[in-house]
């Protein structure tokens, strides 16, 4: 039984949290004791109410640790990885945050440190299924198609989030980068909308978003490589009207004496809106395809990924959390020990592990060759 922190009680926490308690010691630490409040009386958690964005603070509360796990809001992930990597040691972490993770590459291995980054659903285990085919096959084009819903949609988003609302709101206005014939695209992030047809769901909406993070640089012999988020259709177009009209601006403005960032206000307003709320259910939708030659021949590799709520967990919380906890447990069990910074793809050799430990919790990954 090893001793693991994590980081971060919310709704996607506290499922890694509760899952690794069923063979691990858990320490989940939160600054929200509400957050806290939902796990305290699992068996093996031990809850810690607590401001980890003291170093100091942090590096006590971990000492005794064999691990960490990061499920921080992105705008703390960064900073929260380095202080986790200065501790040495080492970390799984579901942050999306904007800064470099490579940045850390050299601190990790000088602690000795396995760190690794962007493990949850996508990116996570969209790299891994990508890190397992770019060693048996010469790949000409991936395609990730994904998105978190909920099943009740209500005017005018049609959305709800598990995350930060910061953290959605920057796959808004982040610029999306995508390869196209070996090149670097780049283009505003909700732009190129497309709508694709999915048997258990009907249309939905594609657009442009910033998903590819690591792969750009740990793939370059890939030509052709993109990520699209998943949304209901017409949803869109209020995205853009909130962004163009400087609401998820981050340059402060004067309202009568104060200084204001709009992202904070939207943020504020959003929210609840947004908010998953007691015996709101939701779906997690993705689809990869995967083309290029494998012994000779053309191939395509196709997965589909159809994840609801269930067991009162919701879908995001399940498909990101498992993806993090089978990553965990690999390092503790000392089957991935690279050390430095590891993007999901480096774990590639491990697809098969990972997908069983999925789908013993009912996350099942359908593929079809052809």
């Amino acid at each position: 039984m090893a001793k693991i922190t994590v980081l971060g009680s919310g709704l996607v926490g506290s499922v890694i949290a509760k899952d690794l308690a069923k063979k691990h010691e858990i320490f989940a630490i939160d600054i929200s004791k509400s957050n806290l409040s939902k796990i305290r009386n699992t068996q093996n958690i031990k809850t810690i109410c607590a401001d980890i964005s003291n170093k100091k603070t942090l590096h006590n509360l971990i000492e005794s640790s064999d691990l960490v796990i990061g499920a921080v809001p992105g705008f703390m992930g960064y900073k929260m990885m380095k202080d986790v990597i200065e501790a040495k040691k080492n970390i799984v972490d579901i942050s999306f945050y904007p800064e470099d993770p490579f940045k850390l590459d050299e601190l990790a291995k000088s602690n000795n440190v396995v760190a690794v980054m962007d493990c949850g659903v996508a990116p996570g285990m969209g790299n891994i299924i990508l890190g397992h085919h770019d060693k048996k096959m010469k790949i000409n084009s991936y395609e990730c198609l994904v998105g978190g819903l909920p099943f009740k949609r209500i005017w005018p988003y049609e959305y709800q989030a598990v995350f930060s609302p910061i953290d959605v709101i920057e796959e808004y206005i982040r610029p999306a980068r995508f390869i196209k014939n070996s090149n670097l695209i780049v283009r505003e992030a909700l732009s190129d909308p497309e709508l694709v047809h999915f048997d258990k769901i009907g249309t939905l909406e594609s657009w442009n978003s910033d998903g590819l993070r690591s792969l750009i640089h740990t793939m370059p012999h890939i030509p052709n490589m993109i990520e699209k988020t998943l949304r209901y259709p017409g949803c869109i177009e209020y995205l853009k009207v909130l962004r163009e009209s400087g609401f998820f601006s981050y340059e402060e403005i004067d309202v009568k004496g104060k200084k204001i960032r709009p992202i904070d206000l939207t943020s504020k307003l959003l929210f609840p809106k947004w908010e998953m709320k007691n015996g709101d259910k939701d779906f997690t939708i993705m689809r990869i395809i995967i083309k290029g030659i494998e012994n000779g021949s053309k191939v395509t590799y196709e997965y589909n990924l159809y994840d609801k709520y269930q067991q009162n967990t919701i879908s995001m919380a399940r498909t990101t959390g498992f993806t993090c906890t089978a990553v965990a447990n690999l390092i503790v069990e000392k089957k991935y020990d690279r050390v430095g910074i590891s993007p999901p793809e480096y774990l590639g050799n491990h697809f098969i592990e990972v997908k069983k430990y999925l789908e013993e919790r009912n996350v099942n990954y359908n593929i079809e060759k052809r």
